[in-house]
């Protein structure tokens, strides 16, 4: 692939990143609230259930902090939001929000088992927070539901809690979304099995792939069984050359705000790579959803912001590198389906293609479905039966490759199980 194709598949990624909220997106909160004693806010614009509790040192990640049912009209089930104890990739114990929705009827042996749905980009501010406006989450929620699963849905960290969200921090997306699961063993009523799938779409398809890769070290007592990854983005090493005069070139900030929260001044030195002007710019990610951002950069040259390409960096090439699911060295313990468009306007098929074959080469039990003629979201509505059926799939324990074969889709297959 030559460097000018790559850079226009880097920018396509991008792209995605930025505008694949699609069942959540730009959440934005109107109620004010103080905070309660012996608790404080990520915002003084939230709903008092965002309120952290002081203490969270003696909890464990995926203890349950606080709930509170959820009333929605059509959904089939019942949904709660939740506070659930969680680690940010520098080791500390935070509160992360997110919903928990349980099927109608009885669950099954062993209870309902586990899909967990890593959400797309919504922002960075707190009133960004998905789980801000669950109405939104039934669209989604409803089939899963009536298949048999119980859905949760993390916020990720920083969303509706205290600090900035590491946007497209790997790890910090895994532990969020891993740690939702662990909370759902012990709701009340929830009946979960230790049995789960993880799913995600474009940004939240880059959560998934992290949340696969760290399962195994990360929840050794949960048991997952799949991993679904939309068009998951890569080549994070180009992003800065392919957004300089795109019109999301804001997202280079959001980047460089949320890489910086994962990983701290030391190992993503702002003054590194912004100028005063960039650094000053960092405080509307803060505030902005992605709508109110991308108007409030629509005039700036970001050339003016910025010191150096991060890849040129030491510590910010490491960053991302190590932020990239094409770097991965050894496999996701369970199957990996990569699903694909193949007239995707914002991540071309070609970069699925890559990464499908990075992955097979370390050993990766995986397949690929390319939709011929859908776009980038259009491909969610062709493809979610057959999805529905790999999972099912794979709770049963069934083995790969599997003989699917969606509607008007090509499959590739590597590895067996």
């Amino acid at each position: 692939m030559t460097r000018n194709r790559l850079l226009a598949v880097v920018l396509a990624v991008v792209i995605a990143i930025a505008t694949a909220g699609y069942f959540w997106n730009s959440a934005q909160s109107t109620t004010s609230a103080k905070s309660p004693t012996g608790t404080t806010k990520g915002s003084p614009d939230l709903p008092d259930f965002y309120a952290v509790p002081k203490s969270l040192s003696e909890t464990s990640p995926g203890t349950i902090l606080k709930s509170e049912p959820v009333s929605l009209t059509g959904l089939a089930g019942t949904m709660s939001r939740v506070m659930y104890s969680s680690i940010s990739e520098s080791g500390q114990t935070i509160a992360v929000t997110g919903l928990i929705a349980i099927p109608n009827g009885t669950p099954p042996s062993g209870g309902w088992p586990v899909i967990t749905w890593a959400h797309g980009t919504t922002g960075i501010a707190d009133s960004c927070a998905p789980s801000l406006k669950p109405d939104d989450f039934t669209q989604l929620a409803n089939p899963i539901l009536e298949a048999g699963y119980l859905v949760v849905a993390s916020d990720f960290e920083g969303l509706g809690t205290p600090g900035r969200h590491p946007y497209i921090s790997g790890n910090s997306e895994a532990y969020g979304t891993l740690d939702i699961v662990k909370a759902a063993q012990v709701f009340p009523g929830a009946n979960a099995s230790k049995n789960y799938v993880v799913w995600g779409h474009s940004q939240g398809g880059h959560a998934a792939m992290f949340a696969g890769h760290d399962a195994e070290a990360y929840a050794p007592d949960l048991n997952l069984k799949g991993v679904v990854a939309g068009a998951p983005p890569s080549q994070l090493l180009l992003i800065n050359a392919a957004l300089q005069t795109s019109p999301y070139k804001y997202y280079i900030l959001m980047a460089a705000a949320g890489l910086n929260a994962a990983a701290g001044d030391t190992n993503a030195p702002l003054d590194k790579v912004l100028t005063p002007a960039g650094l000053k710019f960092l405080s509307n990610v803060d505030t902005m959803c992605t709508t109110e951002l991308s108007k409030a950069a629509a005039g700036v040259d970001v050339a003016s912001l910025q010191l150096a390409d991060p890849a040129s960096v030491p510590e910010w090439n490491l960053l991302l590198s190590n932020n990239d699911p094409g770097t991965f060295t050894t496999p996701i313990p369970a199957p990996l389906l990569i699903i694909h468009g193949g007239n995707d306007e914002q991540i071309p098929v070609v970069s699925s293609a890559a990464l499908f074959d990075q992955m097979c080469k370390i050993g990766q039990v995986e397949q690929r479905w390319v939709f011929p003629g859908q776009s980038h979201a259009g491909v969610i509505a062709p493809s979610f039966n057959s999805m529905l059926a790999w999972m099912n799939d794979r709770f049963q324990g069934n083995a790969m490759p599997d003989p699917l074969q969606p509607p008007n889709a090509t499959v590739q297959s590597c590895g067996k199980s």
